[in-house]
């Protein structure tokens, strides 16, 4: 494996496992996994910047942002499971010293990229009839559509710079990941501070600029990535010949990337209705949630970044058919989340009110009232912050062994089969309201997290020595 942050490719971050203490893995696991949470946070304040300067420009456009958004990416996290796929296979080739099936494996990662981008487009283009159909008012359906007939053609380079950054997380190039992903949040901080209020001689666009601004971060991000996979990693050769149709590559990531698409989908799609279940409680309720959800997120970036680096160590164990190497790296990588858990949970039970201020005017009239709400949120926050590490930690551990179609089900069937169910059966048969809903949520997630758990500890070195 050559790599300008990683020459040495038996250093501590990908060395043999069995010839590594747990110390010297927790060692490891930090040096890969602290850039990759950095980048999460990175890509999360690209979201949160979005919605606080739209916020300034008009509550209504502010609105139909959050719609939009939610419209967009759930779209995209679907496509972006093509992207996730490679991390692990091409954890698994650098290992092996395979650069053809690296380049291989990234480049059909594109072609999918690219294949989904069309066939998704029509649905970004006529949003507005969906919008409708959602229940959505007319102006705040025509809105959206303005917004995502725009920033609809930025998913084309947000899939693009996603199958690289794995690509290169794969190669454990993950410096490069963390500062890619923070010159696109500059960029489209500049970009939607002059589009949207029309500084610097731009006009101002509203909503309309902020959709512009989010093509021109995609955008930069897409060509710093480009220009440095291009410039370190040219022995992949990723671009050269790129139109070569690759069949068998193509539905080997195809058939590993999909279920991993579904997965991030499902639990996406349970916060996103457990905010329709808060929202039946009433406007401040739903404020309460959306300021938790907000915080919570940005801790559980921590624990993405760790399953990530999870899953780059458990493909080069695979690599190398080293057992030990996957047992150690997985033990790291949870003892690492569990500390970060400590501390969040200490910082939800102990200062809610300080965590949920940042977010509510000193001034608004419902401010006491949301708080009053959010400590208890807050709470199960604490609560699920620890089986939801679990459970991230564990899916990143089996993507690392290229199993993604049996966690599907058993992710899917713990979020929509008992979270869902218990959220709602908790908030309103049995009267305990947002508080019960987000224990409902919990309890999704902590079966998510023993099963996942479960097969990956009994199946982890069966599944291992399968692939080796």
């Amino acid at each position: 494996m050559s790599s300008a942050e990683n020459p040495n490719p038996t250093s501590a971050t990908s060395g043999h496992g069995r010839h590594l203490p747990l110390s010297g893995h927790i060692r490891a696991t930090m040096l890969l996994g602290l850039p990759l949470v950095g980048g999460h946070l990175a890509q999360f304040a690209i979201g949160l910047t979005d919605a606080v300067m739209i916020g300034w420009y008009g509550v209504t456009e502010l609105a139909a942002l959050t719609l939009a958004s939610s419209y967009f990416f759930t779209i995209f996290l679907l496509g972006s499971g093509f992207a996730w796929a490679i991390m692990p296979m091409v954890a698994t080739y650098a290992a092996r010293q395979d650069e053809t099936q690296i380049r291989r494996v990234t480049r059909m990662a594109l072609w999918l990229s690219i294949l989904y981008f069309v066939l998704v487009l029509p649905l970004l283009w006529f949003s507005g009839q969906a919008m409708l159909w959602l229940g959505q008012t007319a102006e705040m359906a025509a809105l959206s559509q303005q917004y995502l007939r725009i920033a609809g053609f930025g998913m084309l380079p947000a899939l693009g710079v996603m199958v690289l950054k794995n690509y290169l997380a794969g190669l454990e190039h993950t410096r490069i990941v963390l500062w890619i992903t923070v010159a696109g949040a500059v960029a489209n901080v500049f970009a939607n501070y002059a589009l949207i209020f029309g500084n610097w001689g731009m006009p101002a666009l509203g909503i309309t600029g902020a959709a512009l601004a989010s093509v021109t971060s995609n955008a930069v991000m897409l060509l710093l990535v480009v220009a440095y996979a291009t410039r370190k990693t040219p022995e992949h050769q990723i671009f050269i010949r790129f139109w070569n149709p690759d069949w068998d590559m193509f539905r080997k990531v195809f058939a590993l990337g999909m279920p991993v698409g579904i997965t991030i989908l499902a639990e996406a799609a349970l916060f996103a209705a457990s905010a329709v279940l808060m929202g039946w409680l009433g406007t401040i309720p739903l404020a309460a949630h959306g300021i938790a959800i907000q915080i919570a997120s940005a801790t559980f970036m921590i624990h993405m970044g760790l399953s990530n680096a999870a899953t780059v160590r458990a493909g080069n164990a695979v690599g190398r058919a080293d057992p030990t190497h996957l047992k150690r790296g997985a033990q790291a990588s949870l003892i690492l989340s569990g500390i970060a858990v400590a501390l969040s949970v200490a910082a939800f039970l102990l200062v809610p009110d300080l965590l949920m201020g940042l977010f509510i005017d000193p001034d608004d009239p419902d401010r006491e009232a949301i708080l009053a709400v959010g400590r208890g949120l807050l709470a199960m926050a604490a609560l699920f912050q620890l089986v939801d590490a679990a459970q991230v930690v564990h899916i990143g551990l089996l993507r690392g062994l290229q199993d993604t179609r049996v966690p599907m089900v058993l992710a899917a069937l713990a979020y929509w089969g008992l979270g869902m169910p218990a959220a709602y059966l908790l908030g309103f048969p049995l009267g305990m309201e947002g508080v019960g809903v987000w224990f409902g949520l919990s309890l999704g997630l902590a079966v998510a997290a023993l099963l996942l758990g479960w097969r990956f500890w009994r199946l982890g070195p069966t599944v291992l020595i399968a692939r080796a």
